[in-house]
């Protein structure tokens, strides 16, 4: 068993632990196009991450069916609907890192619970938007960022960009995918074919976020 966000849409609602057997792991079930804000402020302290998951058509469209949402099939939902959706994929259990990690020199910087900003329904995507504070801001120079599941159950990628405040720049490092999936396969071949764990590779197919915040800006 892991702790981690539901990955089914049932399971979204209700916050359970979901396992699956270890060979449907071999890619993303459920794919989501990240965009990235950095908040940081005029002394250049990293204070919060703005998240936005745009959640691709399949996934969403069984979301809607799973709650009985745009009946009409337009692919637009009256805001009613769009209230039921709200803060629907921030109902995380316990020890849930939010697929966002963040570090410095080597420490994990640690974040506070998700904010939402809201939610919207785009092109046949759901997208949700949430808030993560620092707990204890730090100087945004030199901080290193990944967004990604440890499972890989979930594929992130970094297409809605990544910006920042007070004129830093984003240093993105791409994973070598060939690289990655070869890990992913050596580490599968040590677990019995009957675990229900995925190995834990997702960070092998992460972009590597790392902030420059130049002297002056």
């Amino acid at each position: 068993m892991r702790p981690m966000i539901a990955r089914a849409p049932l399971a979204l609602s209700t916050g359970i632990l979901l396992c699956a057997p270890l060979g449907a792991g071999a890619h993303p079930h459920i794919f989501v196009s990240t965009a990235l804000h950095m908040e940081i402020s005029a002394d250049l302290l990293l204070t919060a991450v703005d998240v936005t998951w745009a959640y691709d058509e399949l996934y969403t469209m069984l979301l809607l069916d799973e709650l009985g949402l745009d009946q009409d099939y337009d692919g637009k939902l009256t805001p009613e609907e769009l209230d039921q959706l709200e803060g629907y994929d921030l109902n995380w259990i316990p020890g849930f890192e939010g697929d966002l990690y963040l570090s410095k020199d080597g420490d994990a910087l640690a974040l506070g619970p998700p904010e939402s900003l809201g939610v919207a329904m785009e092109d046949g995507q759901f997208i949700s938007r949430h808030r993560r504070p620092l707990v204890q801001p730090v100087a945004a120079q030199d901080v290193l960022a990944k967004a990604y599941d440890p499972s890989f159950y979930t594929g992130y990628d970094l297409q809605g960009g990544v910006t920042l405040d007070q004129g830093c720049t984003a240093g993105i490092t791409a994973p070598v995918i060939d690289d990655a999936y070869q890990e992913l396969m050596e580490a599968m071949a040590k677990v019995p074919a009957d675990a229900m764990d995925y190995p834990q590779v997702g960070e092998s197919f992460a972009d590597e976020i790392l902030i420059n915040c130049p002297e002056g800006s």
